[in-house]
């Protein structure tokens, strides 16, 4: 399962570590975007398997930040 972001912005936080356990919604990044910060949640239960982008990162909308299975 991806996790992506709604709209065009920059990484500000990283919530989580690969490996870990994550629920569906649970805050996993957070991106700055329009001057608001805004909390990315999870999609699904899984495990962190990979995460993508970094802090300071600008991301597009749409874009995947990390993979849960």
């Amino acid at each position: 399962m991806e996790v992506t972001v709604p709209m065009e912005g920059k990484i500000v936080a990283i919530k989580v570590k690969v490996g870990e356990k994550v629920e569906e919604d649970d805050e996993v990044a957070v991106i700055e975007a329009m001057k608001m910060e805004m909390p990315v949640p999870s999609p699904a239960d899984g495990v962190v398997k990979e995460i993508l982008v970094k802090v300071g990162d600008k991301c597009a909308a749409e874009q995947t930040l990390m993979i849960i299975e």
